[in-house]
């Protein structure tokens, strides 16, 4: 299971909020390249990047951020926020950005979708941000009549290779993952040919979090707040991924 490091940037900084609110940002580093380097040097191959104010204005703000993290490190990034046309998604993708990941556009714009796995393939992802189960959009603003696992099955359908799936109730708080939304998603997104990747993200706190959700069979764990907390050290996390083993019945 890959273990991958988040990186939020507002205005510049690499900050957290708690349950997706604007209003609740703490900043942990005023350079978020220094941010990158440490988790590199820690062992990280991946780096979970997302554009806060982009998410919100819906284009990409951070541009300049991104290219300076993607210049300083040899990480393979996956970047979110504010990718609602195909020129946006190109230019993060020239950057030799390695992952973008949809979210508002997967939902609103399935066309736009479709367009852009038939261009890139897997350098495409779904975000399923979900509230109590439904979907929600536009910097997690706004919610959707639509649950994360409708979304995924019907997406599944347009080619779509990996899903995120964030409880937004748990991202921030420390309060360990959704382990039961989960598994109903695994065993969703099972059921297509072939079965599609997950990983798992919001309030993964402690290495007992990373074994659950490595025996679950989720292919990677995105990992925010416990590292800027301290409540978690990503070497470790790192050397438990990689020692956990999934179970048998995972996804099925």
């Amino acid at each position: 299971m890959i273990v991958l490091p988040a990186i939020d940037l507002r205005a510049g900084q690499c900050v957290r909020l708690y349950q997706g609110d604007y209003s609740q940002a703490t900043v942990y580093s005023p350079d978020p390249v220094a941010v990158a380097l440490r988790w590199q040097e820690a062992g990280a191959r991946w780096l979970h990047l997302v554009d806060l104010d982009g998410a919100a204005q819906g284009q990409p703000v951070n541009l300049e951020t991104v290219g300076r993290i993607r210049s300083a490190t040899t990480l393979q990034i996956e970047f979110g926020g504010g990718l609602r046309d195909l020129a946006s998604i190109e230019r993060i993708l020239s950057l030799g950005i390695e992952r973008v990941v949809l979210g508002t556009s997967a939902v609103r714009q399935p066309s736009l979708l479709a367009e852009a796995v038939r261009r890139w393939g897997e350098r495409i992802a779904v975000g399923l941000d979900a509230r109590a189960g439904l979907v929600a959009v536009a910097g997690w603003q706004q919610t959707e009549r639509l649950t994360a696992v409708e979304l995924a099955a019907r997406l599944c359908t347009l080619g779509v290779a990996r899903f995120i799936y964030t409880d937004i109730a748990r991202d921030g708080t420390l309060s360990g993952p959704n382990l039961e939304a989960l598994q109903v998603l695994l065993q969703v997104l099972s059921l297509a040919q072939p079965a599609r990747a997950l990983i798992a993200s919001g309030g993964v706190r402690s290495l007992e979090d990373i074994r659950s959700l490595a025996r679950l069979g989720v292919e990677g764990v995105i990992v925010g707040k416990a590292l800027y907390t301290g409540d978690l050290d990503l070497a470790a996390a790192l050397a438990c991924a990689a020692s956990s083993e999934p179970t048998a019945e995972a996804g099925s």
